[in-house]
């Protein structure tokens, strides 16, 4: 009998890059910008906090205010700005991935 100690071993192939879902990378970051505006949108109008991230936000993101409803409407455009930087950061990196050796 042969030891299988004795046979070559065939070389390994090199580990294949990762790429990265474009729609799902991106409903990642817009979900937790979201939630993130959300809270701070809430944050600010119960407590006080943040008034002033809100403010600055609120040049950006139409209707955001630090009350219930403007958290709503800040957490939707930091969903839709989160996805769609998202899809472009994961194409980007997917690119990049592709043309580097």
């Amino acid at each position: 009998l042969r030891l299988m100690a004795d046979q070559p071993q065939p070389m390994a192939a090199p580990p294949q890059k990762a790429k990265l879902g474009a729609i799902s990378f991106g409903l990642a970051i817009g979900v937790t910008a979201a939630i993130f505006a959300f809270v701070l949108g809430l944050a600010a109008g119960m407590l006080g906090w943040g008034e002033i991230v809100v403010g600055i936000l609120s040049h950006l993101f139409i209707g955001y205010q630090p009350t219930f409803v403007g958290s709503i409407a800040g957490a939707v455009w930091a969903f839709v700005n989160g996805f769609i930087g998202g899809v472009l950061v994961a194409t980007f990196y997917n690119l990049f991935l592709t043309t580097r050796h």
